[in-house]
């Protein structure tokens, strides 16, 4: 196939991802009212399933609630369409969500054809692990991040004269920033496949180098969170065992690609 042919080719692939995208959103704007109460402002509840769980264990050990949320969580609407802008936000973001697992199939779709037979078959599971990691950062931005950044900035006051009145907008960003980039830096093991698989990458530079990443992930934190020490350290706790995850991910490739090279030289010889 000619460059233009592989052209034509992507640009069927992104139009069928972008339909798949359109549909979802679609889906999610129908039902954005549930999705607003339950979903989108669940983690400024006390039912919400974090604080459940803390609070049961927080009772077991201390006899009392460890995180009591205001009943009300008041939120102001600045502008005018500041509510159907935030609405296409989330549908838009739910869509992106919803249709990620296809949007990867499309892409392996797309490259599939240049693979060896021993390749597709690999990259099968690969293309399987790529979207179970985004969900994976999703949840973990969602159920362990989100819930305690709301929780310090509800209970964090300088003065009792000040009243909390929170803007749709600003909540929005915090719900994006967190979730969809808890979602996107979990696919940091992926990069480290294909980076150890071209030879970029090794092991032992990531072992040697593991107290500076360690570093960067406190700084990747801090950005994709508010400015409180809590919500970095629970967004760096994970980062650091994905980090740890990415470390025998780059081992097993590496002994993959040694192995490959060692049976080609025999081969050779």
């Amino acid at each position: 196939m000619s460059f233009w042919g592989h052209i034509g080719e992507l640009r069927g692939h992104l139009i069928r991802a972008l339909i798949a995208v359109i549909i979802c959103a679609i889906v999610v704007g129908f039902n954005v009212n549930w999705i607003m109460d339950h979903i989108f402002f669940g983690p400024t509840r006390n039912d919400f399933f974090t604080f459940r769980v803390v609070n049961h264990f927080s009772r077991e050990l201390i006899g009392q609630d460890s995180i009591t949320l205001p009943p009300n969580f008041a939120v102001q609407q600045k502008k005018l369409f500041e509510q159907f802008n935030v609405m296409m936000a989330v549908s838009i973001f739910g869509g992106l969500v919803a249709a990620f697992p296809y949007l990867i199939w499309e892409l392996w779709r797309f490259i599939s054809p240049a693979l060896h037979p021993k390749e597709r078959k690999n990259s099968v599971f690969l293309i399987n692990f790529v979207w179970i990691l985004f969900v994976i950062g999703i949840l973990c931005g969602y159920f362990l991040i989100l819930p305690f950044a709301i929780n310090f900035g509800l209970l964090f006051k300088v003065s009792d004269s000040i009243t909390q009145l929170f803007d749709l907008s600003d909540y929005t960003m915090l719900f994006m920033q967190i979730v969809l980039g808890m979602g996107t830096i979990f696919l940091f093991p992926v990069i480290v496949y294909f980076t150890t698989s071209i030879g970029i990458l090794t092991p032992k530079f990531m072992r040697t180098y593991r107290r500076h990443a360690i570093v960067l992930i406190m700084v990747v934190a801090a950005i994709i969170t508010p400015a409180d020490v809590l919500s970095m350290l629970m967004a760096a706790f994970p980062l650091v065992l994905l980090y740890e995850f990415s470390i025998m991910m780059s081992a097993y490739t590496f002994r993959k690609v040694e192995k490959r090279k060692a049976e080609e030289q025999a081969s050779r010889s």
